[in-house]
């Protein structure tokens, strides 16, 4: 049996994806074959990005949009689907963190992680659901963290965005599953990114996550792109409302 040939043509759409897992996830999309559209704030960043998906399939391309407004979130979707003919995949991967002790954190900071990692993942997913319930299929992945199954310091935010996100997952799995529409969501520790390349600069930050997690390394952005294409393809077509925890065992202990 060959797998994933089905992810050939599905018009695909990954939010966050000029930079980090979003591209990583993005490029095994194309790879296969999927016309896919990445999302994110910075255009200089899109474009790069797109460029290499292009090498893959020239039927890829990127739309701006900022997470925390809502409308941007709905004319994004709307030009998604008029662009690509259509929507099959939704991976809702736009996220953010501000780090602080929780005495410090603002009102600000509060509402932008809520908004962009909880608020923009609702509204994002309901106007593509608008698109898949009258084709009666599709698949939304939402990449959450395991920080919504355990605490961890100055991230008060975070876990409470990524947790909400969990339930946000099982609440419209509930509700969607009637219409063929699967959602579920990827939970990854920490990833060796750009991104993180600045925190674990702080050995003893490295050295504490790395006691973390009994695998003893920090996990790859395609260890979470193995989990995406898993839940995107026939493989998973019996499966909703599941988050796979892609955390080198952390959640285990």
């Amino acid at each position: 049996m060959t797998y994933f040939n089905e992810i050939k043509d599905q018009k695909v759409l990954v939010t966050g994806g000029s930079k980090g897992i979003g591209n990583d996830i993005a490029i095994a999309f194309a790879e296969l074959g999927a016309d896919v559209i990445i999302t994110g704030r910075d255009e200089g960043s899109l474009s790069s990005a797109v460029a290499e998906l292009k090498v893959f399939n020239p039927n890829c391309s990127y739309l701006a949009a900022d997470m925390q407004d809502v409308q941007s979130v709905y004319h994004m979707v709307d030009q998604a689907v008029s662009t690509l003919g259509g929507l099959d995949i939704l991976v809702n991967n736009a996220g953010i963190n501000i780090p602080k002790p929780a005495l410090e954190v603002t009102e600000e900071d509060w509402d932008q992680v809520l908004d962009t990692n909880l608020k923009g993942t609702f509204f994002c997913s309901q106007r593509a659901g608008k698109y898949m319930m009258p084709q009666r299929k599709g698949k939304i992945i939402n990449i959450v963290s395991q920080m919504a199954f355990v605490g961890y310091i100055k991230r008060s935010a975070y876990c409470s965005s990524k947790g909400g996100a969990v339930q946000l997952t099982k609440a419209l799995a509930v509700e969607w599953a009637s219409y063929g529409i699967k959602v579920n969501a990827v939970a990854p520790t920490f990833i060796e990114t750009e991104f993180t390349q600045k925190m674990f600069s702080d050995q003893a930050f490295y050295q504490d996550v790395l006691s973390r997690i009994p695998l003893g390394e920090l996990a790859q952005p395609s260890d979470v792109t193995g989990a995406v294409l898993f839940l995107s393809s026939n493989l998973a077509n019996f499966i909703t409302g599941e988050t796979i925890r892609v955390d080198g065992g952390w959640t285990a202990i």
